[in-house]
């Protein structure tokens, strides 16, 4: 597979080789939900568990929409979002593999020193690591470090060097929290509303406030599956508020700063946020 190759032809290619594949926008992110699945209209979970039940034709769920079926690849409704890819992405997870993405040259230092040597493929600022063997998907587990797997995607930068190596007990255990005798406080971040501009057909503020105020308390007494419900609770605001223009920074500032105190790093809460958006079409 040349650099030369199209998307699609990419992407086929990958998929005759048992890697479930999709395409990205311009962005490097997904393509949004259909009208029929914004707002977990189709019945799909919100917390990307499972791509069901939903079976939309359309490249829809984000990494769930993966695929190894050529007949899917290029129906009609995925050539049209094959013609506006600028990149293929595949499910590590769905394909056995995980991948280590060392974003900067201080990580790539760390991995050479802490874990097995694998495959290896260059990427923009850094290096993917791809080990035989799934696990479940964490960000920032190291300064510069992400683990992509089960229940996220990674950009297909072409077959990499190297022999791939079994995944190793070190890097499972990047993804075990340790124990804390006290949590920080909550790390205060900006991240922009991005209101729809339109006025707020809610008309109320009390209504707004009580949607918010759910959503915290949907985070504050979650006991486990912490990130799906931060994730859930971000979705379910956004699916009522995301258009109407009426979130601003503060209303995201009080959901970050529920997540963080159950544990939620800002980083995670950045990419719950985004991925909430990217799954509703905002």
């Amino acid at each position: 597979m040349s650099e030369t190759s199209s998307p699609l032809h990419t992407a086929l290619s990958l998929a005759a080789s048992g890697v479930p594949v999709l395409p990205l926008r311009r962005g490097k992110v997904p393509f949004g939900n259909c009208r029929s699945c914004a707002a977990n209209a189709c019945g799909g979970r919100p917390n990307m568990k499972t791509a069901g039940p939903c079976r939309c034709p359309e490249v829809c769920h984000a990494w769930a929409a993966a695929t190894t079926d050529p007949a899917v690849l290029a129906s009609l409704k995925w050539t049209a979002a094959w013609q506006r890819a600028v990149t293929v992405a595949y499910h590590p997870g769905g394909a056995g593999l995980t991948v280590v993405d060392l974003d900067n040259a201080d990580a790539i230092a760390w991995a050479r020193t802490a874990l097995p040597a694998t495959r290896t493929v260059p990427t923009t600022r850094g290096e993917h690591w791809i080990y035989r063997g799934a696990m479940r998907s964490v960000n920032a587990v190291r300064p510069g470090v992400d683990i992509k797997s089960t229940m996220s995607y990674a950009r297909y930068l072409g077959p990499g060097t190297g022999v791939m190596a079994d995944l190793p007990d070190a890097v499972r255990a990047l993804a075990v929290k340790e124990p804390s005798p006290a949590r920080p406080a909550p790390q205060a971040v900006t991240v922009p509303a991005r209101p729809g501009g339109g006025e707020c057909p809610h008309r109320t503020p009390a209504y707004l406030e009580r949607g918010i105020a759910m959503a915290v308390q949907r985070i504050t007494g979650a006991r486990s599956a912490i990130h799906a419900t931060v994730y859930g609770a971000f979705l379910a605001v956004l699916s009522k508020h995301g258009r109407c223009g009426c979130l601003t920074d503060t209303h995201v500032a009080r959901l970050f700063a529920a997540a963080q105190a159950k544990g939620e790093t800002a980083r995670h809460c950045v990419d719950a946020w985004t991925n909430a958006r990217t799954t509703l079409g905002l």
